[in-house]
């Protein structure tokens, strides 16, 4: 396991271990709860017919939150080996490759502004770019790099995940906010639309962090920190609907050009490294046909 991992620490002590997990399942279900609240009450607000700017702000936040659901599959996993690191990356690496072909299609097929298809191709070429200088910089740093009890190599490519992630949600929150301008029902719409989505989003980055040494609480909170620009690009979206709205093409092109930079030039290779590219590759594709298929359904 990687250096600082703190899960060496947890076979010597199990009452560490037994604390730990007790929290996980305790976050677990806090986090379940707030959603089904937050639920409830957006259901009935939205019952009224008034579309007020806090039933904005705590619908994208509900988006946000769901993120974390993504990391629970591993409260039901005890052990974690190191081959967990290629399944993990060729893993991620399929649900952000499907994630982003969503996004570019999604970009293009946006109304009322004009060439929204060139606008999503200038953002990802751009996001590509930006993502590759940025992990250049890093890369330099990154033995002096650290996140908790991660270091080195491991803690920069955690932050270059929860990094794109959050960029991404720039462009939902936006969505949020620009279809709750439009239509009450178009919002409840979008809004499920986008929790639901970020679900595998949340499993992405958990795929990164857990094998990584992060704790399955921890991995929830990157990912609802990932998302936490939805509820914060939402209102403002809300309020001027007309002024955001041609930013969305550019801003989902932009997440997937650097979405895109991740899978090509760190997962994929990184997966490769633990199994044979027959796997990798039969992994990385079902799991993004499946991932597109799943963003078909949903919209």
């Amino acid at each position: 396991m990687p250096k600082g991992d703190s899960k060496n620490d947890e076979q010597h002590n199990p009452q560490r271990a037994a604390n730990r997990r007790r929290l996980d399942l305790i976050s677990a279900a806090g986090l379940i709860i707030l959603v089904l609240i937050s639920a409830v009450w957006v259901g009935k607000m939205t019952a009224t017919g008034a579309i007020t700017t806090w039933l904005v702000f705590v619908a994208a936040t509900i988006t946000a939150l769901t993120t974390g659901f993504g990391a629970l599959p591993f409260l039901f996993t005890k052990d974690i080996s190191k081959s967990w690191l290629g399944y993990g990356n060729a893993l991620a690496a399929g649900l952000m490759l499907g994630a982003s072909i969503g996004l570019l299609w999604e970009g293009t097929e946006i109304d009322g502004v004009s060439m929204p298809a060139l606008r999503t191709a200038i953002g990802a070429l751009i996001g590509g770019v930006l993502v590759y200088y940025i992990h250049g910089a890093l890369e330099k740093r990154k033995e002096n790099f650290s996140i908790g009890q991660i270091h080195g190599a491991n803690a920069v490519k955690m932050l270059m995940i929860v990094g794109i992630m959050t960029a991404h949600s720039f462009a939902e929150g936006i969505g949020v906010g620009v279809s709750y301008g439009e239509s009450s029902t178009f919002g409840v719409f979008i809004t499920i639309a986008i929790a639901i989505h970020n679900i595998p989003e949340g499993l992405a980055i958990s795929l990164i962090l857990i094998p990584r040494g992060s704790s399955v609480r921890a991995a929830a909170g990157w990912s609802i920190f990932s998302s936490l620009p939805q509820p914060l690009m939402a209102v403002p979206a809300f309020w001027f609907v007309l002024a955001f709205k041609p930013f969305l093409p550019f801003g989902l092109g932009l997440a997937a050009g650097a979405m895109l930079w991740m899978v090509a030039k760190e997962l994929l290779p990184e997966a490769k490294a633990e199994l044979s590219n027959g796997k990798v590759y039969s992994l990385v594709t079902i799991t993004a046909l499946a991932m597109i298929a799943f963003q078909l359904v949903i919209h």
